[in-house]
C-alpha cells in the first residue's frame, strides 16, 4: 500500500495539473512585485511592449485551448489579465519613460500584424503572427534596459522564463499552436535578463 501511494503521490506531482499550477504560482509570483514595483515608481513598465503583450497573450490562451493546450493553457491566461493590468498602469505612468521614433516604428508594425490572423481559419497561423508581434514588443522595454537597466526587474524575468518551461511542461497537447509562443516568449525574458547582466554594475539581483 505505501508503495502504491508513493507511486500515486509520483504520478500526481508529475502530472500536467501539477506542472500548470507550479507555473501559476511563478507568474503569481513574477507579477506580484513587479505590480508593486510599478506603483511605487521604481520599476516603468514601457507602455507600448506591454498594451501588445496584454492583447497577444490573451488571444494566443484562446488559440491554445482551441488547439487542446489543456492545463498548460491557463498559466497564459492567468499571465494575459494580469498583463491587461499592468498595461494599465503603464498607460498610467506612461510621462515617466521617453518613448522614441523606433518605439512607435515597432508598435506601429506590431499592431498592424494583429489582424492578419483573422484571414486565417487555422489557430496556428494566429498563434505565429501573434508570437511575432509579441517578440517586437520586446524591443521598447531591450533599448529601455540599455539606457536604464534598473528600470525593470531581473526577478520578474526570470520567474517569466521559468513560469513558460513549466507551461510547456503542463501543455496536454503539443503542437506549433500550443508550445511556440510560451517558448518564445520564455526566450525573450531570458534575452532580458542577459541585457540587465551586461548593462548593470556587479549587484545583486532585483
Amino acid at each position: 500500500m505505501e508503495t502504491q501511494a508513493s507511486s500515486q503521490l509520483m504520478q500526481l506531482l508529475l502530472s500536467k495539473e501539477a506542472f500548470s499550477v507550479i507555473s501559476i504560482l511563478f507568474t503569481l509570483a513574477g507579477f506580484y512585485p513587479y505590480i508593486r514595483g510599478t506603483l511605487s515608481g521604481v520599476v516603468r513598465p514601457h507602455v507600448f511592449s506591454w498594451v501588445i503583450w496584454a492583447i497577444t497573450t490573451l488571444v494566443v490562451f484562446a488559440a491554445q485551448l482551441y488547439d487542446g493546450g489543456g492545463a498548460g493553457a491557463w498559466p497564459i491566461g492567468i499571465s494575459g489579465v494580469i498583463t491587461v493590468f499592468i498595461a494599465w498602469l503603464a498607460w498610467v505612468k506612461r510621462q515617466s519613460i521617453s518613448i522614441t521614433r523606433s518605439d512607435r516604428w515597432f508598435f506601429a508594425a506590431a499592431v498592424s500584424s494583429l489582424p492578419i490572423w483573422f484571414v486565417t481559419s487555422d489557430p496556428m497561423w494566429a498563434v505565429i503572427v501573434l508570437t511575432f508581434v509579441d517578440v517586437l514588443a520586446f524591443w521598447p522595454t531591450a533599448r529601455k534596459i540599455t539606457e536604464d537597466p534598473y528600470s525593470e526587474s531581473m526577478v520578474f524575468f526570470v520567474m517569466g522564463a521559468t513560469r513558460n518551461v513549466f507551461a510547456i511542461m503542463a501543455l496536454e497537447h503539443y503542437s506549433i499552436t500550443t508550445a511556440l509562443f510560451p517558448a518564445a516568449i520564455g526566450s525573450g525574458a531570458v534575452l532580458m535578463i542577459l541585457l540587465m547582466l551586461a548593462y548593470r554594475p556587479k549587484r545583486s539581483l532585483g
